[in-house]
């Protein structure tokens, strides 16, 4: 199905939880096992990522099922009104068990962030996705989890290893460091830390939600773009 003519988020979230799912194939160098699957609901079908939870790779300091970080960073995302996570929900009834079904997104793939960042034209989109990753406290923010999709929009995708309650930010994107965060950014980030996160409450801890809030009070008390701890080692790897 054409970008152009794909479901709205409501319908694409009904595809991904009730559609019929069929794998169609691996997805390359990935860490864990992922898929590239099609779901097909009343005539309507969209390519998904699957993440089944029996195909990750035990973590030390992350809990099992990795893959529902994927569906809390997707709330998160729609939570904050921002629209960078893909439609993403928690399946059950998958072809390899209970796993995490995300929309795909047809993207030009030789793009990332460290070639995004050139354009000034992506910077209020990368800006945005750098503030979620501080909220959500991304220890794997790479420069291919952010696609530029044949719709224009960067998407911000592989969000699994988020929401520790530890301070544990790894990522690319230190462009904006020092910089004050856009105010509009900075009201959203306020509004969610102050309200019930209920549509998180099934998928973090309660002492992740704490977590959570605390990082984006701090961000809103600083209102200012952190820059990398000289002592401490902020960034993926690989970079890409």
């Amino acid at each position: 199905m054409p970008e152009n003519e794909r479901p709205s988020p409501a319908g694409v979230l009904r595809l991904l939880a009730e559609g019929e799912l069929e794998i169609v194939g691996r997805m390359p160098w990935s860490s864990n096992r992922t898929f590239l699957a099609q779901c097909v609901l009343d005539g309507e079908e969209t390519g998904a990522v699957y993440k089944p939870g029996r195909g990750e790779r035990r973590l030390w300091d992350f809990p099992e099922c990795i893959y529902r970080r994927e569906v809390a960073a997707y709330e998160l995302s729609r939570a904050l009104g921002w629209d960078l996570v893909p439609e993403t929900v928690e399946r059950d009834d998958a072809p390899l068990g209970p796993g995490s079904l995300q929309r795909f997104v047809p993207a030009d793939f030789s793009q990332h962030h460290f070639t995004l960042v050139e354009d000034p034209r992506h910077h209020d989109r990368l800006r945005a996705i750098c503030a979620f990753d501080i909220v959500a406290n991304n220890t794997d923010r790479k420069s291919g989890h952010c696609l530029l999709g044949e719709d224009g929009a960067v998407w911000a995708i592989d969000n699994g290893l988020c929401f520790h309650p530890q301070p544990k930010l790894r990522t690319v994107i230190w462009e904006f460091a020092g910089e004050p965060v856009p105010a509009t950014l900075l009201e959203d980030v306020a509004r969610v830390a102050a309200g019930d996160l209920a549509v998180l409450r099934g998928y973090l801890s309660g002492r992740e939600l704490q977590a959570l809030r605390s990082r984006a009070d701090a961000l809103v008390a600083t209102g200012r773009f952190p820059a990398p701890d000289p002592d401490e080692y902020h960034y993926p790897w690989p970079l890409v």
